[in-house]
């Protein structure tokens, strides 16, 4: 490891127990801050309004710490939306913003598009499938941005469980996304979880950076972030543990894909010969080919769109 990189750990990697709510709440007074919290989601009727309610009760009606919870709806066919709602959320669908730039599938475009539908001067990510929530996601990744002007974005880190195991979730993480840092970004090897959907930024950080519109999201923030901001403005905070619903192999072997096309993007902005993945599945005839396009698109910096522009000016 960099002796950068340990260096880094030692001052930018903290516990959620580092900074006490009272102080939190003490430098949002006193900086004037405003914090949105965004919640993408797709088909998540069984925990989206469960995140939403501890949200508001915990950080809007109990302490002012959150300003407004926004989840951008990208196409759910259950009650997503109503349940979100319900919960007291303010739900906004993916293809009402901004449509004159038509919608494509994907996480990353639902975040890009959230920047159009808040107005926190930090914008809070939380990923709408996760068990057993607590409102310390929000409040360990919300408080450096409140407390230390030098840091612009924070991505919480915690144990993944799989199926009983601790430390088994993350497969993903483990193998792509981390030997891609450590080999091609090694200032960046520190994080822990890279990939994990919980983390909070400036908005004069995120309006600066393209987004991938699929699950190269992640990966391709902190690589862009690095570059524009150094590693010093980057930090990672120590929230516990975090349950999810986790996808199965073939799944996953598409977000590594696009993950990998990402990174390949980054290193140099060429074109694969065949931007794809074939997978197989078993069939009544024996195994059958599946083929993915892996070529995922990306949006340009926000600041580069004209109603993003027209809104800031008025």
């Amino acid at each position: 490891m960099l002796k950068e990189v340990e260096h880094w750990l030692s001052t930018r990697s903290w516990s959620m127990t580092d900074r006490p709510l009272h102080k939190i709440l003490a430098a949002k007074h006193r900086t004037g801050q405003s914090v949105s919290v965004v919640l993408p989601a797709l088909n998540e009727e069984a925990t989206v309004g469960e995140i939403v309610a501890i949200i508001r009760h915990d950080l809007m009606q109990q302490v002012p710490l959150v300003d407004e919870i926004v989840v951008v709806d990208s196409g759910s066919t259950d009650r997503t939306s109503e349940v979100a709602a319900a919960a007291g959320a303010r739900v906004v669908h993916r293809d009402d913003i901004l449509p004159r730039i038509p919608a494509v599938p994907g996480k990353g475009e639902v975040l890009w598009r959230s920047l159009l539908v808040t107005s926190g001067d930090i914008v809070c990510f939380i990923d709408a499938d996760l068990k057993e929530f607590s409102s310390d996601f929000v409040t360990g990744i919300v408080g450096p941005l409140l407390t230390d002007p030098g840091v612009d974005l924070v991505k919480a880190m915690y144990d993944r469980p799989l199926g009983g195991a601790a430390g088994q979730g993350g497969r993903v993480t483990e193998m792509m996304a981390r030997p891609l840092l450590n080999m091609h970004w090694p200032q960046l090897a520190g994080f822990v979880q890279p990939l994990g959907g919980e983390y909070a930024a400036r908005r004069s950080l995120l309006e600066q950076l393209p987004f991938p519109v699929g699950y190269g999201i992640e990966l391709g923030m902190l690589v862009d972030a690095l570059h524009l901001v150094g590693l010093d403005a980057l930090a990672q905070v120590d929230v516990g543990v975090r349950k999810h619903r986790h996808q199965d192999g073939q799944a996953l072997g598409r977000m590594a894909a696009q993950i990998y096309r990402t990174a390949q993007l980054r290193l140099a902005r060429g074109h694969l010969i065949r931007p794809s993945l074939t997978q197989f599945e078993r069939g009544p005839d024996g195994f059958e080919p599946h083929t993915y396009s892996v070529d995922t698109e990306e949006r340009p910096p926000m600041v580069d769109i004209t109603e993003y522009q027209s809104r800031k000016v008025a």
